[in-house]
Parts: structure tokens; sequence; C-alpha cells
């Protein structure tokens, strides 16, 4: 039998908060990107860029697993699989870190920056369906491919989005306004996915959705990557060339001329 599938099992609460935090790994990764474009190619700037990577990367992943405490099936008991839902989060760094790097050394022309937007919306959709496969329902998991397909196209153009505001936007307003727009599309990437899904389980289980087992495994894998975030949040709020907007962009390499003073004779 098919399942009725919710994605609002505790109403509005899980999608709000995943919204913000997919805001906040955005913000982050913007404002480390625009900080590293002025490091020159030292080790700053690489710490920079895996900053901006490891913040979007950590805010695209907990958004997924803080929407998914809302996800339920009827009927049926909800676990998880440890290691696959470790493995998303690795899978999430180090593809967003790809795109990340590319338009932090190669700046954003069109070449690279399709490139880069269309490897980091992969691994996003990548890390989204193989942390689905950590789901388990007792049942067996269904895809509707043409909306399987849309939610690629919506990660693809996120992502692409992005990386073009890293490398062209400094003011921190902007960057906000950015992130807020990238949180809304991740956002509609991880529902529109889920909108794909339908569950065929065998026999009605007991004790429906396992609230308090579940509701702790996930909180407690968050745990992690939320203070990946409070960290990378830390970091940026106490450098004030971030904050403030100050040297965002490549400086010219110049010393500044020194003010001579004319004297009277």
């Amino acid at each position: 039998m098919t399942a009725d599938v919710s994605e609002f099992h505790y109403g509005l609460i899980t999608p709000i908060a995943a919204y913000l935090m997919a805001c906040l790994g955005a913000v982050l990764a913007l404002r480390c990107t625009i900080r590293s474009i002025g490091r020159g190619r030292g080790q700053r700037r690489l710490g920079w860029l895996a900053l901006g990577a490891v913040s979007l990367g950590c805010g695209i992943w907990t958004m997924h697993f803080i929407a998914m405490i809302g996800f339920s099936v009827d009927g049926a008991l909800v676990n998880y699989d440890a290691g696959r839902t470790l493995l998303s989060l690795l899978v999430a760094i180090a593809v967003v870190a790809v795109g990340v790097f590319l338009v932090g050394y190669r700046g954003s022309g069109p070449v690279t920056l399709g490139a880069a937007g269309v490897v980091t919306g992969l691994g996003v959709a990548a890390m989204h369906y193989l942390g689905m496969t950590a789901v388990h329902t007792g049942g067996t998991v269904h895809y509707d491919t043409m909306v399987v397909v849309l939610s690629v196209l919506i990660a693809v153009l996120a992502a692409t989005a992005a990386l073009w505001a890293a490398v062209s936007i400094s003011a921190v307003w902007a960057t906000v306004v950015a992130g807020l727009v990238m949180g809304a599309a991740v956002s509609a990437m991880h529902y529109t996915g889920m909108a794909a899904v339908s569950v065929h389980i065998p026999q009605m289980q007991t004790g429906g959705q396992s609230s308090t087992s579940l509701l702790s495994f996930l909180l407690v894998m968050l745990a992690g990557p939320v203070a990946a975030l409070v960290l990378a949040g830390a970091i940026v709020m106490f450098d004030p060339e971030v904050v403030g907007g100050q040297s965002d962009r490549q400086p010219t390499g110049r010393p500044e001329p020194v003010p001579t003073r004319r004297f009277m004779s």
C-alpha cells in the first residue's frame, strides 16, 4: 500500500528553522569567499575559501536534516542510517568546496562559473538523495523522475547564482540579501525533491513515527555542523574587514603614499 507522507510533522517550525540555517550557511560562505579575494594566493586565502566551503556545505546539510525532522510516513517507523547520514555531510562539503575554490581562484568567467555551478548544484542534489538513502521506513521509497530532474535544475541554478554573488558582490547588505535568496532556493530544491517521494509499505507498523528517538538521533547528528556554523560565524563577526566590507577586493599591492609636508623657508 502507498502510505501518506508528510513534510510538516511539527508544523512550520522545521521548514522555518531549516531555511534560516540555509541562509546562515550561504551568508557566511559569501562573506568568506569575498574576504579571500583580497588575500592574494597564500595560506590565508586558502583558509578563507575552506571556511566558506565548510560553511556552505554545513548550512545546506543542516537545512536538509532539520527539514527531515518534520518528515513522517503514516503507519511506518522512520529511522536513519548513521553512516550514510555522515557520508552525505562529507559529500556536501567536498563538492561545494570544488565550486568555491574554482571561483575563488579563477574568478567569475562564464566557463568557470558555469562549471562550478553545475558541479556544486549536482553535489547539493547528490547530498540530498544520498541523505534520503539513509532513511529507513520499512517499505520501498519511489521517486517521480520529472520532479527529481526539476529539483536538480533548481540546485544547479541556486549554486550558480550563489557562486556568482560570491565574486560579484561585496557590500554586507547585498550578501545578506543574496544569502536569503540562496536559502530560499536551497529550501525549494529540498521540498521539490521531497515532493517526488512516495513510500510503499507492505503493512501498517505499530507506533507511527518514533518522535523521541528519531528527534534525539537527528539532534545529535546536527550538533557538529551547527557548531561549525557558529564557529565560522564568530570568525566572520570578529574580522572587521569581513563585517565592515573593507578590503573585500583584490588590493593593488602598492603601498599607500606617505603624505609629505611642505616647509616654508
